[in-house]
């Protein structure tokens, strides 16, 4: 098993899971094809001798083994492994790099303590890059209205959001589904305008969650203490956008960037 750590955050522990279900050596593989075919998360497990670490069973190692077969003689045994102090970006390399969906994490007697996945790593870049949007938005605001503001992170109903954006594009919609779906789906970056909550950033999200049944949502506030003039607000204004419900839904086919491909076509074509 080849280790690698490192001393620097964001780190795995911060990001894996510490329920790990495992297999032990002596199951059969019949009884770990049933295991996987019952789960809707799991396509492979750990294996382990109590919680010391001996290798990784995955559905494709099954295929052409006979049901009675421990898993010990059909388990792959050379394993790559993190350490719960292994950089999350050194993990996304050797995730991205060896194929592989899920790293068991192990401390240094060899045990088990955790798995990486790589929707664990795409979480990780989510709640870092996040952060950064809102302060570079909270140092405009502040900077054009000569005002100091504050930032919270907290849970608002999406009955109380006026939107800020009257269109969005069906085809997001279903990536913001599918993100939403596997808890992966960024919060929303929202302005509490003296009490009015104005979605600066989070459109697509916020139509898909109410799709979706979700009535509130995780998001950064950027809080003014007394109402002020916003642009955002006055375009909300304009655009008579009051609720989520009135944001329009674009059709795919008319989406600006296919709109632009066919003209490019057509024009070639033209020639």
């Amino acid at each position: 098993m080849e280790v690698v750590s490192d001393r620097t955050k964001p780190r795995v522990k911060d990001y894996m899971t510490r329920d790990v279900a495992t297999v032990s050596p002596d199951e059969t593989v019949g009884e770990v094809a049933r295991r996987i075919a019952e789960s809707d998360e799991h396509s492979g497990f750990p294996v382990c001798e109590r919680r010391r670490v001996e290798g990784f069973i995955s559905a494709r190692d099954l295929l052409l083994a006979d049901d009675d077969d421990p898993i010990f003689k059909i388990m792959a045994t050379e394993l790559l492994v993190a350490h719960p102090d292994m950089k999350v970006n050194d993990a996304a390399r050797v995730i991205l790099r060896s194929g592989i969906q899920k790293l068991p994490v192990v401390d240094d007697a060899g045990n088990l303590v955790g798995i990486i996945s790589n929707a664990d790593v795409i979480r990780s870049q989510i709640e870092r890059a996040t952060p950064e949007k809102v302060g570079k938005l909270m140092r405009t605001l502040e900077q054009i209205h000569e005002i100091d503001l504050t930032q919270e992170r907290r849970t608002v109903p999406l009955s109380e959001l006026t939107p800020t954006q009257g269109r969005v594009y069906a085809d997001e919609l279903e990536g913001r589904r599918y993100e939403l779906e596997r808890g992966l789906a960024e919060p929303l970056v929202v302005i509490d305008n003296g009490g009015m909550l104005l979605l600066a950033d989070g459109h697509h999200r916020v139509l898909a969650a109410d799709r979706l049944g979700i009535d509130e949502m995780d998001a950064y506030v950027i809080v003014i203490d007394r109402e002020i003039e916003l642009g955002m607000a006055d375009t909300a204004k304009k655009e008579e956008l009051e609720q989520i419900d009135d944001i329009d839904v674009v059709d795919y086919a008319r989406h600006p960037l296919v709109k632009t491909t066919k003209r490019l076509q057509s024009d070639d074509q033209a020639e």
